[in-house]
C-alpha cells in the first residue's frame, strides 16, 4: 500500500512538473521577440537595464535580445540589413543615413536620456578644471560625425572656446578610446560611465609604474 501511494505521489509530482514547463512554455511563446543593437554598455543607460531585470518588457509581452553593436554606423547598419528591429543610439545616425539616400530611412521614434554623459578623463591631475585649461593638448573625442565628439564641440562652442584651434583626435572610434588612452595616446579623452572611472584608476595605475 505504502509502495502505491510512494508511486502515486512521483507521479503526481511528475505530471506537476510537465504541466508547469508546458505554461512556462505557452508563456514563453506569448512573448513578441525583439531584436535590440546596443551602441554601448553604460550607467547613463540605467533606465534601460532596471526594465530589463525588473521584467518590464515581458509584462508588455516582449521578449528583448540586445546585441552589443559598438558604433552608432553599426547599429545603423544592423537595422537596414534587418538583423536587428530597433537600434539603440544616438539621433545622428538617422541624418546619416538619410543623407546616403537610403532607400528606406532610419526612424529616430524614442528618447531616454535628456543629457548627455560622457566625462572628460585627464592624464594629469589638473585642480578646478576648466574646458580652457586643455589648451593645445590632444583630446581622443570620438569621430568627428559621432555624439560624443558634438556633444563634446558644442560644450566647447558654448564656453566661447573655437574647437578648430585645438587638437581634437577624431580617428579613434569611440569603442577603442579608452584602450587608446591606456596605451598612452592623447592628453584627454571623453569617455562614458563606468569607463571613465574604471580607465582613470588604470591610467594612474600604469603611469605608477
Amino acid at each position: 500500500m505504502k509502495k502505491i501511494i510512494l508511486i502515486g505521489g512521483l507521479l503526481l509530482v511528475i505530471l506537476a512538473v510537465v504541466l508547469f514547463s508546458l505554461r512556462n512554455k505557452k508563456e514563453d511563446n506569448d512573448l513578441t521577440k525583439v531584436k535590440v543593437a546596443e551602441v554601448t554598455h553604460s550607467m547613463f543607460y540605467a533606465p534601460w537595464y532596471v526594465a530589463q531585470e525588473l521584467g518590464y518588457f515581458e509584462e508588455e509581452g516582449l521578449d528583448i535580445e540586445v546585441i552589443l553593436t559598438p558604433g552608432a554606423d553599426k547599429v545603423s547598419a544592423a537595422v537596414l540589413s534587418n538583423d536587428v528591429e530597433i537600434g539603440f543610439c544616438g539621433p545622428e545616425s538617422s541624418i546619416y543615413v538619410y543623407k546616403e539616400k537610403e532607400s528606406d530611412y532610419i526612424q529616430s521614434f524614442a528618447g531616454l536620456t535628456k543629457r548627455d554623459g560622457q566625462f572628460i578623463v585627464s592624464r594629469e591631475k589638473i585642480d578646478n578644471f576648466k574646458l580652457s585649461d586643455i589648451g593645445s593638448k590632444e583630446v581622443l573625442t570620438g569621430r568627428s560625425s559621432g555624439m560624443p565628439y558634438l556633444n563634446f564641440a558644442n560644450a566647447l562652442y558654448n564656453e566661447n572656446i573655437d574647437s578648430t584651434k585645438m587638437n581634437l583626435n577624431t580617428a579613434v572610434e569611440f569603442a577603442a578610446l579608452s584602450g587608446a588612452f591606456i596605451g598612452g595616446q592623447g592628453d584627454f579623452v571623453n569617455l562614458f560611465e563606468h569607463s571613465a572611472t574604471i580607465k582613470n584608476l588604470l591610467v594612474k595605475i600604469t603611469k605608477k609604474d
